[in-house]
């Protein structure tokens, strides 16, 4: 891949993640054999090199998983484009970047306040991205297979590429 090929599929994974509410993190579990435990959350922020920021309750099981095992994976999707990140998490008690990143959804969840000690956040650096787009969404992609049985060739289904992060 170009140069200019790994900056354009950069952008696209940077997109995908900014577009989405949300993604499921995959963290590997303390407390049973490392079994594969995924869980829904709202990136507050995505960089431009794809790390992403979360808030996490600092005694939750999910933040005793990341904290023992650091790699993790961050599945976004959106009924025609899929994503998959992996790459390593740390937690962090940044009051500066706490109250840059603060908001009344995510008072939602901590309602005794940002100064809560539970209150922490997750940052996920990335190391590589995958990603599958299919403009038109499921109608085009059943169009595109339907295309192939009469035709005999591949399906055209979008684009998807592996990007370094």
């Amino acid at each position: 891949m170009s140069h200019d090929q790994q900056g354009l599929a950069q952008e696209k994974v940077v997109e995908i993640m900014r577009g989405d509410r949300f993604c499921m993190l995959t963290s590997v579990g303390v407390a049973d054999q490392g079994r594969l435990h995924s869980h829904p959350m709202t990136p507050q922020e995505v960089t431009d090199d794809g790390d992403a920021w979360f808030f996490i309750d600092g005694t939750s099981e999910q933040a005793a998983n990341v904290t023992a095992e650091k790699r993790v994976n961050l599945a976004f999707a959106d009924g025609s484009t899929w994503l998959s990140v992996t790459g390593h998490a740390t937690l962090r008690r940044d009051r500066a970047k706490i109250d840059e990143l603060w908001n009344s959804t995510v008072e939602a969840w901590f309602p005794e306040g940002k100064d809560s000690e539970q209150v922490q956040l997750l940052h996920v650096e990335a190391d590589s991205a995958e990603y599958w787009d299919t403009p038109g969404g499921r109608v085009a992609s059943a169009l595109a297979f339907a295309k192939s049985k009469v035709t005999g060739k591949k399906p055209d289904v979008g684009e998807s590429d592996t990007v370094e992060l």
